[in-house]
């Protein structure tokens, strides 16, 4: 089984990298990347313990891109986590992320939901190479009693259009595939179904956009066929995972567990060919 789409503690996650390989392992999956927003911290760590389990573990990340004001995530496969353009890079992509913060704690602040962002940005800085984003100030009004749940915070208050709503600022999605590509790397546009900007994706794919996420958890039948229809039409490989970040309690991520969208064999032979010969 293979599942190009994991979060760990590095970003977004619930689970440490070592955690996360375990319950990768357990499940029967074989493959895996895990894909932390903006950090490959999660990756370094859990390389030696994939290995004494013999598990292959495909370097990964997702970058956050923008595109017309909203999110765009990019998927990196293959990539050198060493490069030091890369990593310079990223570490800007995490400074945005804590500028981000401080704009919707302020934000929240003139709302009249006061936030305490000192121990998020302790524990960002107790861990190096750590991503923070919107989860985890959705976790902190939690912890305030300012909502009852995850997907509260993000329906009352940090959603697109509630009052905690700050724009992200950043490269647009071609710069973001330049990124991966001087690192050796394959891009691949996540969950296209989620991100619904379909009529930019023969403009992506022209300006070096690799592959499409055709296999998510938040993917059904129809939405499979179509990107599987358009990978073809613009001869991009196919990419998959599950995404997951393990969080059961939260609706926003209830339906993704590992192994939950895996990409078929066929599809992943035929994206790793794709990577430069330094990277496979």
């Amino acid at each position: 089984m293979i599942d190009l789409h994991l979060h760990t503690t590095a970003s977004d996650g619930h689970c440490a990298p070592v955690d996360l390989v375990g319950r990768v392992h357990a499940a029967g999956v074989t493959t895996f990347a895990i894909t932390d927003h903006d950090t490959v911290a999660g990756t370094v760590e859990a390389r030696p313990h994939a290995e004494q389990l013999g598990l292959t573990l495909v370097p990964g990340i997702e970058i956050t891109a923008v595109w017309g004001g909203r999110d765009v995530h990019v998927l990196g496969y293959w990539i050198d986590v060493a490069h030091a353009p890369l990593q310079v890079f990223l570490e800007s992509q995490r400074g945005r992320r804590v500028e981000r913060l401080h704009a919707i704690g302020a934000a929240l602040q003139r709302a009249g939901v006061a936030i305490d962002l000192g121990p998020l940005l302790q524990e960002v800085a107790a861990r190096p190479g750590a991503s923070i984003g919107r989860p985890a100030m959705a976790r902190a009004l939690v912890e305030a009693g300012h909502v009852a749940s995850v997907q509260d915070a993000f329906d009352l208050w940090l959603g697109e259009g509630r009052p905690g709503y700050v724009l992200r600022q950043g490269l647009p999605p071609e710069e973001i595939c330049a990124v991966i590509h001087a690192a050796g790397g394959l891009a691949s546009l996540a969950h296209p179904a989620v991100t619904r900007r379909d009529e930019m994706i023969s403009a992506w794919a022209q300006a070096g956009l690799d592959a499409l996420e055709v296999f998510h958890s938040d993917h059904d039948q129809g939405a499979e066929t179509r990107y599987l229809a358009q990978a073809a039409e613009l001869g991009l490989a196919v990419s998959g995972g599950s995404d997951f970040h393990g969080d059961p309690g939260s609706s926003r991520w209830s339906r993704r567990v590992i192994g939950g969208a895996s990409l078929p064999d066929a599809h992943f032979q035929h994206l790793r060919a794709r990577v430069p010969e330094r990277a496979a």
